[in-house]
């Protein structure tokens, strides 16, 4: 039978060795150990526009290499992700990665791409507004014209959900 003191003074001593560090069975946490993490700091907007730049950066560079999958990198990897020029729509990643290797099949066609006049708008701390103008520079044309484009943070960095590229007149 158990004892009236077994039944008071066990949960009492299991009590204070919970509260009490050191007196426990298990060695104590370190201070440093036993503090919450620290929260990760949330980006500020211009943090967030320099990431955004950055993701047309690499896209012009891999464009101006070639590299039309590296380019890809830059949208979302969605059938969500949308491509409208001209009255053509294109919707999903792999629609359009097919539409640019079929149209850019080499770097002739692919030619030299440049930006220019980007701006930078951010709306919330997860999306963007980018917009400016593109030019290609290739051996016997020269189009150009204007984009806008969605971006949105995504757990892969910044990605272009939509992209509306227009081609001036006469290009």
């Amino acid at each position: 039978m158990i004892s009236k003191l077994t039944v008071i003074v066990l949960p009492t001593a299991l009590l204070i060795a919970a509260i009490v560090p050191g007196l426990g069975l298990t060695p104590s946490p370190s201070t440093a150990e036993s503090r919450p993490p620290a929260p990760v700091p949330t980006p500020t907007q211009a943090e967030n526009e320099a990431q955004v730049l950055q993701v047309l950066q690499i896209q012009l560079l891999a464009w101006n290499r070639g590299e039309i999958d590296r380019f890809m990198e830059g949208y979302w990897r969605s059938r969500d992700t949308v491509f409208v020029s001209g009255d053509t729509m294109t919707h999903g990643w792999q629609t359009l990665r097919d539409r640019y290797r079929t149209r850019y099949s080499d770097p002739q066609k692919m030619g030299q791409l440049a930006f220019s006049e980007i701006e930078v708008r951010m709306f919330g701390y997860d999306g963007a507004l980018a917009f400016g103008r593109w030019k290609l520079e290739r051996a016997n044309d020269r189009p150009h014209g204007c984009f806008t484009l969605v971006f949105r943070k995504t757990s892969d960095g910044w990605k272009i959900v939509h992209d509306h590229t227009s081609t001036a007149e006469g290009s």
